[in-house]
């Protein structure tokens, strides 16, 4: 998918974009907010000028998430914060206890935060985001790998892959020539369906390379809801916060 850099002015605010074109199956264009910046899809033909004319029209919508995002990213895991995981929105909660550093429990509703008394905020705040990664990382390593277990009948083609959960800062995951499969480990954040769109995905490529219409075929041939999938998991990169851990 090729890609390309251009930017907008509105009232007193430059925003800039990516865009990513590709031989799409629909002649639309669509935007999305992520950690990372605004990303324009379009098709390959679309002109610079009509996309620009799609971004200045979507400006205050644009601005507004960029706003909510800047806030959900903000560093803090304050009380009462809200952490994604599995899709869930879980509310932060701390309690004191003699231990040697912080730990993480989640009770299927809510996160508890057991940390040491005494500690000052800046130390604290680190200490629990260490924590957090680490929990989530352990969480990937038990759901992922068997998530890429239950579609391999379907989707798996030779030896049985390797898989790795790694902190990728720009994607939610990859697949490398010998077949070994890379998750990032904020992909634990989203809901099942959209690890699973995840999953697949990357088992498409043991077969295609790239993103051709064979590629996209095949992903749909396994969930047929890609489409809703696909925009589910932009949704997600706009809201969740993923590069901030």
């Amino acid at each position: 998918m090729a890609r390309e850099y251009c930017s907008i002015t509105h009232g007193d605010t430059t925003i800039k974009f990516e865009v990513r074109r590709s031989d799409r199956r629909t002649k639309t264009v669509e935007v999305a907010v992520t950690p990372t910046g605004v990303r324009v899809y379009a098709p390959r033909a679309a002109p610079v000028a009509e996309l620009e004319r799609f971004v200045q029209a979507k400006a205050p919508w644009i601005l507004g998430h960029l706003a909510d995002l800047e806030q959900a990213c903000r560093p803090g895991l304050r009380e009462g914060q809200i952490m994604p995981y599995l899709g869930q929105a879980v509310p932060l909660t701390y309690e004191n206890g003699d231990l040697p550093g912080p730990v993480v429990d989640f009770d299927g509703a809510r996160f508890t935060v057991t940390v040491p008394p005494g500690q000052g905020d800046d130390s604290r705040l680190l200490n629990v985001a260490h924590s957090f990664v680490a929990w989530y990382n352990a969480r990937a390593w038990e759901r992922i790998p068997a998530t890429v277990a239950a579609w391999w009948p379907l989707l798996g083609r030779g030896p049985k892959s390797r898989v790795l959960i790694r902190d990728q800062k720009s994607r939610w995951a990859s697949c490398a020539r010998d077949g070994t499969l890379r998750f990032n480990w904020r992909v634990i954040m989203l809901e099942p369906r959209l690890i699973d769109y995840v999953v697949v995905h990357e088992l498409a490529h043991l077969h295609v390379k790239g993103h051709p219409p064979e590629f996209w075929n095949r992903v749909a041939g396994a969930l047929p809801d890609l489409d809703e999938r696909r925009r589910g998991l932009k949704a997600a990169a706009s809201h969740l916060p993923l590069w901030s851990l």
